[in-house]
């Protein structure tokens, strides 16, 4: 049986506890590896590690760090095929979607790369009489990441990345359910250069989260998971003292009206909806369609279903793979088993009709879904799309604008004042026209709004750097020997 551990001072280091867990081939239900779960003392040793690196590296020149970056970002690139395979062996998700997983993530890679030009600051001369202003922003520290199951390769290097360009050292704490990539990341980081302690990952279960939350030498945590685990981390980690950006859940709403191409849309709701499995955070999971064009949008969705091939993500013709574990397949196959209980009807069941090993659930769909169902209220995280109807564009707002997440939304029409009317009234963080799965590119930045984001800053772009750095202004006066007097008054600009 293979076995996962810990990389902690440019080394793989076996864990102590005694304690793992199982690792699964989601395409077939067996379990191919244990990951050791750390003790208290690993993470300290971890944490150690990295407070020993941090000076040496915090004064690493830009143009150093950056040119680690760039190896990084190459060898990234060179073994993308490597990475994709190893992603869906423990994920599930299909080799194309993998692929596309790592290509997002390098381009977070990339923007590190211009970290000489993301950390300039700014320079008043003369503020004052022979007296200059400027500001710099430097790192925090040791900081950490704490990252989900779905995307194992994407997410550590929406984090990773700034951190270490802006001069931070850095914990990992991947998914124990696909912990793989996680130690694969350590040793391209260490091929690009990377001094030992700088990266250091860290596999375990909640022991090891709470004790980097506690940890006083740890100066900031991000984290991407559901939202009552998000909440838990900021609040816990915020009590504690250190900067915190908690990504939470999501219930993505995708508005259509009735003047949409609905070709297109339907293409977008089956791709956004049963992408991955459905198991994204930017997954679209309710459709509201407006009532003159209902009928005939789910029926263009029902056609596409059957098309979808359902299979292992190592085989190239699969375009959606299994769920991660058996059990969280079960809990999904409850919201479509319970949405005809409450009175919505089931178009299309995919619990039929499924591969018999493996975590496999096929593409469901659902209409006259109506908030206060389960299946509308709860994220599924799954690959199940709830139809609800509504008679006008206000009422899809209203139904957004309540819903307690707020991570994206889309609107689909060919109306390009609608649109611009959509993007000023929605109250959810990344919005999309004519486009379901609203990602930012790497030079913007990614979070909701609401209960779907705990902290003042989104993930990586211009905002990471931001949560990664902390700014210091400086006043400098060079003065001329021949004026300088004693004054006891308060400084005066004017």
């Amino acid at each position: 049986m293979n076995r996962i551990s810990h990389w902690i001072n440019g080394t793989v280091v076996a864990g102590t506890s005694g304690k793992s867990g199982k690792v699964f081939n989601p395409a077939t239900g067996e379990q191919s590896a244990a990951v050791d779960f750390a003790t208290i003392a690993e993470v300290d040793a971890a944490v150690a590690s990295a407070a020993a690196a941090f000076p040496a590296w915090r004064a690493t020149n830009l143009s150093r760090r950056a040119e680690v970056m760039f190896h990084m970002r190459e060898l990234v690139d060179a073994n993308r095929k490597e990475l994709a395979a190893m992603l869906s062996a423990e994920h599930g998700k299909v080799l194309s979607d993998a692929m596309g997983e790592v290509a997002r993530g390098l381009e977070n890679i990339e923007y590190a790369c211009g970290i000489p030009n993301l950390l300039k600051g700014g320079y008043s001369e003369q503020a004052s009489a022979g007296v200059d202003v400027y500001n710099i922003r430097q790192p925090l520290g040791v900081v950490a990441g704490i990252t989900p199951f779905n995307f194992p390769a994407m997410v550590p290097m929406w984090m990773f990345a700034n951190a270490l360009g802006c001069g931070n050292t850095f914990i990992l704490k991947p998914s124990e359910k696909d912990p793989s990539v996680a130690m694969f990341i350590a040793e391209l980081l260490k091929q690009a250069g990377l001094p030992d302690g700088c990266f250091n990952v860290i596999q375990g279960d909640k022991v090891a989260v709470d004790r980097l939350l506690e940890h006083k030498d740890i100066a900031a945590i991000s984290f991407v998971g559901s939202t009552p685990i998000a909440k838990y981390i900021y609040e816990t980690g915020t009590r504690n003292g250190k900067r915190v950006q908690a990504l939470g859940g999501a219930k993505n709403h995708m508005l259509v009206l009735p003047d949409a191409d609905l070709n297109m849309a339907a293409d977008a709701a089956v791709s956004a909806a049963y992408g991955s499995a459905g198991e994204r955070c930017m997954a679209i999971s309710v459709l509201l369609a407006h009532d003159s064009i209902a009928d005939a949008l789910i029926s263009k969705i029902e056609e596409r279903i059957p098309n979808i091939k359902v299979g292992a993500g190592n085989d190239p013709t699969s375009e959606m793979g299994p769920l991660i574990t058996g059990e969280h397949r079960d809990k999904v196959a409850t919201y479509i088993a319970g949405a005809t209980q409450e009175g919505a009807k089931l178009v299309v069941d995919g619990r039929t009709d499924v591969p018999a090993q493996g975590f496999y659930l096929k593409p469901s769909l659902i209409d006259n879904v109506a908030p206060g169902m389960k299946c509308y209220d709860d994220e599924i995280f799954g690959p199940v799309l709830s139809v609800v109807r509504v008679k006008s564009y206000d009422e899809g707002v209203e139904l957004i604008n309540n819903n307690p997440y707020g991570n994206g939304t889309a609107i689909f029409t060919r109306d390009g004042g609608a649109a611009r009317q959509f993007q000023f009234d929605i109250n959810v963080g990344m919005v999309g026209i004519n486009v379901p799965v609203p990602v930012p590119v790497s030079y913007y930045s990614f979070g909701g709004w609401k209960s779907s984001l705990f902290g003042d800053q989104n993930m990586y772009g211009p905002e990471g750097v931001n949560f990664y750095t902390r700014s210091k202004v400086v006043t400098s006066r060079w003065p001329d020997p021949r004026t300088s007097t004693v004054d006891l008054g308060f400084p005066q600009n004017r």
